[in-house]
């Protein structure tokens, strides 16, 4: 009832349909408060429209200038800026408050630490963070078995394809990979892995994957996913050359892995709505079409429930103690 009568906001999985940096700037928006002591992030989205927040009221302060979404080729940040700007008129002071209160963010995603990582470098981390992601307990576990379980979960919901038989391409074989190309080999397909690392692509040979080139694949493959938290890893072209109907799905991070941009903006394209989160897109030149999921976002969250709750509370518990260890340490300066 305390929490229903305060000024905390409250979102559903539907309000993300509007947009997903708008529900976290409610999740953030506190009333007439200066916002939370502590962030849980996942994949640095809260840490990042903070920090862009605070550059953002600076550069007003100094110029008046608002942030210009037309400056940037990137859509995610083209949505940030348009953000930005409307706020700022009403509170320019609103993202400053809120860093100076905040003691610390715990991070659990390997992209959102790299985007830590970013910041301090260029000294620019406006407060402490502490790395969940790389705890032994959660990438070799939420990582791996998480998407072990949810990849074929969020692809056969979506499709209903039986993936026996199947040649499926799996692009990185990280923690993610690992996970996703074991699940596929499991459920009888035929799993070849692409990876830039030696290293990794060493592993994928020897637990009996064949590693190949993505460009080698793109004729005869019938699903692509793609585990790499980088970006344009599946591009339009890509899509252009694969087989009548093949998949495509990210289980990595944002919607850019998948060239989505590029894929809509393919002269001529035309997009066919199958079902809530599958569609088909029609290339002009001989009418063949691939089959997207999730808009090019993660797959297991759009088309599935994501992974199950066991092996993600070892990662919530982990959340939980660096929590606990930012705000017993305020004091202590430890951080």
């Amino acid at each position: 009832d305390a929490l229903l009568r305060s000024s905390v906001s409250w979102l559903s999985r539907r309000d993300a349909r509007r947009s997903p940096w708008w529900c976290t700037v409610m999740a953030l928006t506190w009333g007439e408060g200066a916002g939370p002591d502590l962030l849980v992030d996942d994949g640095g989205d809260a840490t990042l429209l903070i920090h862009e927040g605070v550059k953002a009221e600076k550069e007003f302060a100094r110029s008046g200038a608002l942030p210009d979404p037309a400056a940037t080729d990137n859509l995610e940040m083209k949505v940030v800026y348009k953000i930005l700007a409307e706020g700022l008129q009403k509170d320019p002071q609103k993202w400053s408050r809120m860093a100076a209160n905040l003691k610390g963010v715990s991070e659990e995603t390997t992209t959102g630490v790299h985007r830590l990582l970013q910041m301090a470098k260029k000294k620019e981390l406006l407060f402490p963070a502490i790395n969940v992601n790389d705890c032994v307990t959660k990438s070799k576990f939420d990582n791996v078995y998480g998407c072990r379980h949810s990849l074929p979960d969020g692809i056969m919901r979506a499709t209903d394809v039986m993936l026996g038989g199947k040649r499926v391409v799996i692009c990185g074989f990280g923690d993610v990979g690992k996970g996703c190309a074991a699940a596929m080999k499991g459920a009888g397909a035929r799993v070849v892995v692409t990876e830039v690392d030696p290293i990794c692509a060493l592993q994928a040979a020897m637990e009996g994957y064949s590693v190949s080139t993505l460009e080698s694949q793109l004729a005869t493959a019938d699903i692509f996913i793609s585990a790499t938290g980088n970006k344009d890893i599946i591009t339009a072209r890509h899509m252009s050359q694969m087989k009548n109907n093949a998949i495509v799905g990210n289980i990595g991070h944002f919607d850019n892995e998948v060239d989505m941009a590029g894929l809509l903006a393919w002269p001529g394209i035309q997009k066919v709505n199958i079902k809530p989160q599958v569609d088909r897109f029609i290339f002009p030149e001989d009418n063949h079409g691939v089959i997207v999921l999730a808009e090019g976002r993660l797959l297991n969250l759009g088309c599935a429930t994501g992974h199950p709750s066991f092996v993600m509370s070892c990662s919530f518990t982990n959340q939980t103690l660096a929590q606990l260890d930012l705000w017993d340490n305020v004091a202590t300066k430890r951080y």
